[in-house]
């Protein structure tokens, strides 16, 4: 350890009373504070090299983010450059409004050359997992780092898969264009069906129904015993007004999956809602407490409610129903 580093050492450990619990997380807040400074960094790799146990106990079962903050590094300076990715993706999602992707060590030669794209691919889900508020100008900025490291991942170990996937994060940071290329490129190393459902979502996000509707069919044909797919092509029609077909495609996808709630609901709203079926009203009721998305669910109850000629006390019980939520 050199002189500077000692004397640095030594301040913090006075500032935090002496023991390493305290200073592992003095350093993480100063990390916090300016995610670009190698110094609190090069300290905390200090101080673990000084005490390695005391240092590995403070993030051994991360509960609070300033364990995730350290545990990223600490994952980087271990070689384990696919957990340090992903420690650091659920911090960003839980807090973007800070440039965690700025630390040094993220664009640090090492960890270019070892992160694998499947890593990155996870560590990127991570980031979106929280639905964080990313589509703005001063986010992207912050992200910048990122999508770097996506650019050359992606170059060094093109997965087409991975590729999609990392995708994703592009479509809700706002750059959609970004994320367009990105599934061309993974379809030039293969044809998989989600680079499709993604590449579906990205134009959906823009508005575009017609070319949503033929990437979710390019995708069915990719892979034709998928249930999922007919229901998302489901919902368009039924967004489009065609209950009819909804109801078919509906009727399709439970030709694979005949027990899934969530596509027999589905199936019950578009066949009420296209021919007053009074009987898949009931059924829509019964199944909704069973489907998990409430948002969902609900939307199925207001897409039968829009049938003519509805029995009274059936809108009685499903406006409860929805109330109830």
């Amino acid at each position: 350890m050199s002189k500077s580093a000692s004397l640095a050492i030594a301040r913090v450990m006075a500032h935090c009373g002496g023991a390493p619990g305290e200073a592992v997380m003095y350093l993480a807040q100063a990390i916090a504070q300016s995610p670009d400074d190698p110094e609190p960094y090069e300290l905390l790799a200090e101080l673990r090299r000084a005490s390695p146990e005391e240092v590995a106990r403070t993030v051994a079962t991360p509960s609070s983010l300033w364990q995730f903050v350290v545990g990223a590094y600490l994952y980087f300076l271990d070689g384990d450059m696919d957990q340090a990715a992903q420690r650091l993706g659920s911090v960003i999602g839980y807090r973007p409004d800070v440039a965690w992707a700025s630390a040094p060590w993220f664009g640090d030669e090492r960890f270019l050359g070892s992160v694998t794209a499947a890593g990155l691919a996870d560590a990127t889900l991570n980031i979106t997992d929280y639905g964080p508020e990313i589509d703005n100008d001063a986010a992207r900025e912050r992200m910048g780092p990122w999508f770097r490291v996506i650019d050359v991942v992606c170059d060094r170990e093109p997965v087409a898969e991975a590729m999609a996937r990392m995708a994703i994060l592009l479509r809700v940071c706002g750059r959609t264009d970004a994320s367009l290329a990105l599934c061309d490129r993974a379809d030039s190393v293969d044809r998989v069906m989600f680079t499709e459902v993604v590449r579906a979502g990205t134009w959906r996000r823009l508005g575009d129904r017609q070319q949503t509707a033929a990437a979710f069919l390019r995708a069915l044909g990719l892979d034709p015993t998928n249930w999922s797919l007919y229901l998302d092509l489901a919902d368009l029609a039924a967004e489009d007004g065609d209950f009819a077909q909804a109801a078919d495609l509906v009727r399709q996808g439970l030709e694979h999956e005949p027990k899934d709630v969530t596509l027999r609901a589905a199936g019950a709203a578009y066949r009420a809602r296209a021919e007053g079926s009074v009987s898949d009203l009931d059924l829509l009721l019964a199944l909704a407490p069973e489907v998990p998305h409430a948002g969902y669910r609900n939307g199925l109850i207001e897409h039968a409610m829009g049938a003519p000629d509805l029995p009274p006390d059936w809108i009685a019980a499903a406006r409860q129903f929805q109330a109830g939520d």
